[in-house]
This record gives structure tokens, C-alpha cells and sequence, in this order.
């Protein structure tokens, strides 16, 4: 409404301001009728005026916010408006002559651009922003992290204590779940895991299983409380990786009290401080 009532006001801005009949028998060809742009006063003041104030309330809308000295725009849109009515106004009455259509058309603009103006800021129906807001990204839940592959700053690790789905070098592969067969490692053959006794069977001689032998080793996946270092397997004091929390290892040979641990990268080292471990 603002912008289509600023239009028809520098449309009449072009029309005769004043109106008169010829008289019967007299040559009026040479007679001009002056419009807007021959009074610089009223053209500013009302036309000009009008169109300013529209264009303010327009780019106000479009761009919350902009202000000019601490005002915002579209209250300086709305004073403009309101300013080219009251000229309006009181120009067509003061006028000695009949009013033109460029008059008669520029007051009526101004009625309804003055009324847009202020009425723009009650009118609920007519708050709406003049170009949509943008729409805000939908949050992840709770925890979600972006997809990604192992050693990719934002895959998901397993849970601590977990034995998620993978294969082998992968945290939680199928190599290190009981009962399965165990791939090889460095030219090493898999040795069989070791059998479990079922709930509700009697164990042989009614003696309970003993542990089994160091030859009978079958490696596992585990995981470490607390960060813990992992030693070279020539004895070197010098750490060569560190074990962290929540992430799963791989157990291929009992070194004495020690693991020789297996990382996702393929270093192996001994793992000389076992207590607290959580097999996988």
C-alpha cells in the first residue's frame, strides 16, 4: 500500500496543479499549466516528501534494525509521510485558484500513504517482514555428532565397555568376540578361541574349569580406565603410544603380568599396568 500510494504520488507530481476554464472566444493554446517541478518548495516538501518517506518505511521493513542517529528508519519514513500530508493539506486550501488533478491526485496519495504509514505498526496483519527470515538449522540431538570414519575428529567412539559392530582394526571388530575365529596378525596363525562353559552344565570330575594355559592365548579387545602408557616389546622405557579411555585395543599375546597390545594404526607394544582393564 505504502509503496504503491508513493507511486501515484510522483505520478501526480507531473500533472497541473491548477485548473481553469477557457473563456468562449479566447486563444488559450500558449497557456501552461505549471505542475510540481516549477515550485521546488512544494515539490520537496510534499511530493518529493512522500516518496522519501515510502522508501524509508520500505528498506526499514526489509532491514530491521538500520537506524539514523539512534532512530529507526521506518519512524523517520512515518514523520516524512505524515509531513507531506500536512502540506498537502493546507496547500489545496490555501490555493486562489481551482485545485488540478496533479493536486487533487498528490493529496489524495498522501491521505493513504500517511494512513499506510502509521497504521502499519498496530495492524498485526501488517507486521509481516518484507523478506522472510531465515530459517534457523534444525539442532542435532542430544549428542549426534556429524558422520565419519575411524581417527576423523567427529566419529562416534563406543561406549566404554561396548562391543560395537566393525572389522578387523576397527574398535569392537569381529576379530576380538569370543567364540569366533581369530584372524591372523604379522604372519601369526589365529589360534582357536577358547571354549566357554554353558550356564547349567556340570563341569568334568566336579572340579570347576581351571585357567588355561599361557600356549592357549586368545586375543581380545579391551579397553583402559585411565590413560595408560604402551611400552616398546625390546624392554625400552620410552613410551611409543598411549592407551586412552573409551577407545577399544586389541589383546594378541600375554607378555608375563603385561599385554602386547595392538593400536587402530598397527603399533604393538606391551602393556605393563593390566589392573582394571575391560574386556570387550
Amino acid at each position: 500500500m505504502v509503496i504503491g500510494a508513493a507511486v501515484v504520488l510522483f505520478i501526480a507530481s507531473f500533472l497541473g496543479l491548477t485548473s481553469f476554464e477557457c473563456p468562449t472566444g479566447v486563444d488559450c493554446s500558449g497557456f501552461d499549466k505549471s505542475n510540481a517541478w516549477d515550485s521546488l518548495g512544494l515539490l520537496m516538501s510534499m511530493f518529493l516528501s512522500g516518496v522519501i518517506g515510502a522508501a524509508l518505511i520500505v528498506v526499514g521493513r526489509a532491514m530491521p534494525g538500520r537506524k539514523v542517529a539512534g532512530i529507526d528508519l521506518g519512524q523517520f519514513g512515518v514523520a516524512f509521510c505524515i509531513f507531506a500530508l500536512w502540506t498537502a493539506f493546507w496547500t489545496i486550501i490555501d490555493m486562489d485558484a481551482d485545485a488540478g488533478a496533479g493536486m487533487i491526485l498528490g493529496l489524495l496519495s498522501t491521505i493513504v500513504l500517511a494512513a499506510a504509514a502509521v497504521a502499519a505498526p498496530l495492524v498485526p496483519a501488517l507486521k509481516a517482514p518484507l523478506v522472510g527470515a531465515p530459517r534457523p538449522q534444525q539442532p542435532q540431538p542430544y549428542g549426534g555428532q556429524p558422520q565419519g570414519g575411524y581417527g576423523y575428529p567427529g566419529a562416534q567412539q563406543p561406549p566404554y565397555g561396548a562391543q560395537p559392530e566393525g572389522g578387523y582394526g576397527y574398535p569392537g571388530g569381529q576379530a576380538g568376540q569370543p567364540g569366533q575365529p581369530q584372524p591372523s596378525h604379522a604372519g601369526q596363525p589365529a589360534p582357536q578361541a577358547q571354549a566357554q562353559p554353558q550356564p547349567g552344565q556340570p563341569s568334568q570330575g566336579g572340579q570347576g574349569q581351571q585357567a588355561a594355559p599361557a600356549s592357549d592365548f586368545s586375543p581380545f579387545w579391551f579397553a583402559v580406565p585411565v590413560a595408560r602408557p604402551l611400552y616398546a616389546e625390546d624392554g625400552s622405557p620410552t613410551p611409543i603410544a598411549e592407551l586412552a579411555p573409551g577407545t577399544w585395543y586389541l589383546a594378541v599375546e600375554q607378555r608375563g603380568q603385561g599385554l602386547v597390545a595392538q593400536t587402530q594404526d598397527g603399533r604393538r607394544g606391551v602393556l605393563q599396568d593390566t589392573t582394571g582393564i575391560q574386556r570387550g
